[in-house]
């Protein structure tokens, strides 16, 4: 059995290798597999991440991923090798995302004063 990266929705990704998180090769049948496998790797998706062995064993929990980059190779057979590299979010990253979050709710909060409504 292969390792595998459990994603935050559930969604199971087979690895040919797992050294590290600057390291997941993953093998595509096709571009479209590639593609669909990639699709996958989204924000909600990487916020919540565990790494399992061979044998089922949980090897890795991280959360906040990012996509630092990728690097894919079209085979001779028209499969598709895929080496990802993830890293954590950095603090700034981080601090980014709860200011923009905090700024959309007061200008939500901020509307519906304008508009006559209810303080919540």
């Amino acid at each position: 059995m292969k390792d595998t990266m459990i994603l935050k929705d559930g969604n199971v990704i087979e690895l040919e290798e797992a050294s590290s998180l600057t390291a997941l090769k993953v093998v595509a049948a096709d571009r479209a597999a590639m593609l669909e496998t990639w699709s996958k790797l989204t924000v909600e998706n990487l916020a919540n991440v565990q790494i399992k062995n061979g044998d089922g064993l949980v090897v890795g929990k991280y959360t906040d991923l990012v996509m630092d980059h990728e690097t894919s190779i079209v085979e001779n057979d028209g499969s598709v090798s895929t080496n990802y590299c993830f890293r954590e979010k950095t603090d700034v990253e981080q601090l980014e995302e709860r200011v923009a979050a905090v700024e959309e709710t007061t200008d939500i909060l901020t509307m519906n004063a304008l508009d006559g409504g209810e303080l919540v």
